[in-house]
């Protein structure tokens, strides 16, 4: 009985442990990877619609205050409508958006404000791509 009991206990603690909601970081840092990933996968199908093409890229770093505005004018481009993995794209940065200005506005800390580093990719020491070559 004693066995069982301690087994129960066990089983309890390791699913609490397992189940800890995302902190609003996390979940802004993943979805804007996501967003990233979902961008380049589809500039990179091979039926490219040409609207496509016209996309801005979106390199998304968080912790810049230019990213906020580099959102909200991704999400009023004006063309591909008729793309529905574009239109999702845009749900996910619309999404992004209001997170990052309502519901994590307190959690977020920018560290710089320059908006011409968000133009170009630049990979960070701790992405496991830069890691694993």
């Amino acid at each position: 009985m004693k066995t069982l009991l301690s087994l129960v206990v066990l089983l309890c603690v390791l699913l609490v442990a397992t189940s800890a909601p995302p902190t609003c970081y996390s979940r802004i840092l993943s979805l804007s990877k996501e967003i990233m990933a979902s961008l380049k996968n589809l500039k990179n199908t091979e039926a490219l619609d040409p609207c496509v093409e016209m996309l801005p890229m979106l390199y998304l770093d968080i912790h810049n205050h230019c990213v906020l505005a580099k959102l909200r004018n991704f999400v009023a481009y004006p063309t591909c409508q008729r793309v529905p993995q574009v239109s999702a794209l845009k749900e996910k940065v619309r999404s992004l958006y209001t997170i990052m200005i309502s519901f994590c506005r307190r959690d977020l800390v920018f560290l710089t404000d320059d908006c011409h580093a968000l133009e170009i990719p630049i990979l960070s020491p701790t992405d496991p791509s830069v890691i694993q070559r």
